[in-house]
């Protein structure tokens, strides 16, 4: 694997592999044995992505290169592609990138010499976000086959929805949309449900905010969108008896989710970015393991350990 951009680069043992990986680095203590350098590319605004891939690769021992967009030459008219060539020129060793447009990934597939994580492409895929979900769903049901899963809110422009649906179906669950007017992708080949009936029949509540910063002006009224197309708590109690919520965040309180559910019973939204952490360490050691760096002590005892 040259580059981490997609789930749908992974198999199903791989994608099995790197859950198993993270549950290792929850419980022990790994670093790479030689000076590293990681360079964190966000070029719009985040909070769990960018210091959880921050505090994963402390957790590896990689050091961080410092990168701020809007005091970058960027605002002089450096090209994305220039930037990555920069990093990679002065010793990055890993270059983690967001960036609001969905096809920078062609621009630099085969023009860079260090590996590139995708830490969101526009409206197009959220891998690492996505497997930390996989993780979440995982460790609570110890399975994907059988499962029901709704992804509700702005599926049109939801880089976490296409990731998710696809990878989800392809792991076996049974995946289903909830979506406002305006805010449906008849593009996703997955069939569209209310939320009442998402509530009462799933086992996996998925929500999402709306991307007001995607809509280019167009945004569609939110007015009473809470109690037409949100969690309600009284969707919350119809809801099956060991279903889960999750959220990829920020969540809008009070719009797509009722404040009160967001730390209620159900919800593993805090679980989702603790596990985002050890997913990102998993991830990152994995490419970094293909591309010849790796502690061979550390990483052969914990191969052996994973196996047993």
């Amino acid at each position: 694997m040259r580059h981490f951009i997609s789930v749908n680069q992974l198999s199903e043992s791989e994608i099995f592999s790197i859950m198993k990986t993270a549950e290792y680095y929850q419980n022990n203590n790994f670093q790479f044995n030689r000076q590293l350098f990681a360079a964190n590319l966000f070029f719009e605004p985040s909070t769990r992505t960018k210091n959880s891939f921050t505090v994963a690769e402390k957790k590896l021992g990689l050091e961080i290169l410092d990168f701020h967009s809007e005091a970058s030459s960027t605002q002089k008219g450096e090209t994305l592609y220039d930037t990555v060539k920069t990093f990679e020129s002065i010793g990055a060793d890993l270059v983690v990138i967001r960036h609001e447009a969905d096809a920078w990934i062609e621009e630099l597939d085969s023009k860079v010499n260090v590996p590139i994580i995708n830490a969101g492409a526009g409206k197009k895929e959220h891998p690492t976000q996505c497997l930390l979900d996989l993780l979440t769903i995982y460790q609570e049901y110890n399975r994907f086959k059988g499962l029901k899963v709704v992804i509700a809110g702005d599926i049109k422009h939801s880089r976490v929805a296409h990731s998710n649906a696809m990878v989800l179906k392809k792991m076996g669950a049974t995946v289903y949309l909830s979506a406002a007017p305006g805010y449906v992708d008849e593009t996703m080949d997955f069939p569209y449900i209310s939320m009442d009936e998402a509530a009462e029949t799933c086992d996996v509540v998925m929500l999402l905010r709306i991307q007001h910063e995607r809509h280019d002006g167009q945004l569609t009224g939110t007015e009473n969108y809470l109690a037409n197309y949100g969690l309600t708590k009284e969707r919350e109690k119809r809801m099956r008896p060991h279903a889960i919520i999750l959220h990829p965040a920020p969540v809008n309180r009070g719009v797509e989710i009722d404040s009160d559910l967001v730390e209620c019973e159900r919800s593993r939204i805090f679980k989702q970015m603790s596990n985002g952490v050890y997913i990102r360490m998993a991830i990152i050691s994995k490419i970094l393991n293909e591309w010849g760096i790796r502690n061979e002590t550390a990483f052969e005892k914990r191969k052996t350990l994973a196996a047993n």
